[in-house]
């Protein structure tokens, strides 16, 4: 098996789908002879021409519009949004059609859209560029929201996005895109959406994460294994459908929570993670959920965002808040 990033797993989950099934086609900005911003559709234009790898007008509205009409006619597409926080643009064509067409029309219709975007901070980007607004479209009935944290999933997380018969939001953290490699199977294979990882098991302490905060959750567990402290890390992968009975199943083991998002505070899927464990472990907490977040800000220009971004320091302290409550 080859070590990939996660762009290159990224990379190579569309070229096989593509290569699967003849409706599987890739569009957006600069994704044909350009390859994409960062790569992810490299070689694809030269591989699969123009009708199937579609460069498209800087349109994010008529991007994701035209792929639902795509999808409801046949086609399987793959729409980039070149970065998350440009989908603003998109949110009638998702919220009102996009993850409504199966309800409206009583099943007759679907919609197998899979809509990719990079997004979230530590890469020094433009404004708008790095936010991280998942919770907007967890809120919406009949998406599926989906974020990898390693290379292996990004790859088996996308090909099952791209089987799957409704609408998916695939958002993919940045900072991870070449961060580090991991062994990849050549050929295909799923990861099963709505079911969360176990990233490092532990007894004292669950720290639910997801996308880029998985390695910041791992790297501050590390650190509390030095001080007597077993924490668990557990990667949501899929925002929603939400794997709760993993979340309820891990908080019952260690009897203490902290959850770990970019994403500003208030509003944030954190407080539906935190609602979760209220719900369906309270009886087993010995000590308040933590919550380490972004701040209740638009995300910072690139010279203060490391004072902005959720980090090992921030979560180690709301471990030890929690284990010594």
């Amino acid at each position: 098996m080859a070590k990939l990033t996660m762009i290159q797993a990224i990379n190579q989950a569309l070229g096989l789908a593509m290569e699967r099934d003849s409706r599987v086609m890739v569009l957006g900005e600069d994704v044909g002879k350009n390859g994409g911003v960062f790569r992810a559709t490299d070689g694809l234009f030269e591989k699969f021409g123009a009708e199937r790898v579609v460069d498209t007008p800087l349109a994010e509205s008529a991007i994701v519009g035209s792929s639902v009409g795509l999808a409801i006619g046949g086609m399987r597409p793959v729409a980039e949004i070149q970065f998350f926080g440009f989908i603003y643009e998109t949110m009638d064509q998702i919220g009102t059609q996009a993850s409504r067409i199966r309800f409206r029309s009583q099943g007759r219709y679907h919609v197998p859209l899979v809509i990719r975007a990079p997004y979230g901070g530590g890469v020094r980007t433009p404004e708008i560029h790095s936010d991280s607004i998942e919770a907007f479209f967890v809120h919406t009935p009949g998406i599926k929201v989906v974020t990898p944290s390693t290379p292996y999933d990004a790859k088996g997380l996308l090909l099952a996005a791209i089987d799957n018969p409704d609408p998916v939001l695939f958002i993919e953290p940045m900072r991870l895109y070449r961060a580090f490699r991991q062994e990849i199977p050549e050929d295909w294979y799923a990861v099963p959406l709505g079911e969360a990882r176990v990233a490092r098991e532990g007894t004292d302490v669950t720290v639910v994460a997801w996308g880029p905060m998985v390695p910041v959750a791992e790297a501050a567990a590390e650190r509390a294994q030095q001080e007597g402290v077993s924490v668990e890390v557990l990667d949501l992968r899929t925002l929603s459908p939400m794997d709760t009975a993993a979340i309820i199943a891990s908080v019952q083991k260690t009897g203490r929570a902290v959850v770990v998002h970019e994403a500003v505070r208030t509003g944030g899927v954190g407080a539906e993670v935190a609602s979760v464990i209220q719900e369906g472990a309270f009886l087993s907490l010995e000590a308040p959920i933590q919550r380490v977040t972004g701040y209740d800000t638009p995300f910072p220009v690139p010279s203060v965002e490391d004072l902005w971004l959720p980090d090992a320091d921030r979560v180690l302290e709301a471990i030890r808040t929690t284990i010594h409550y």
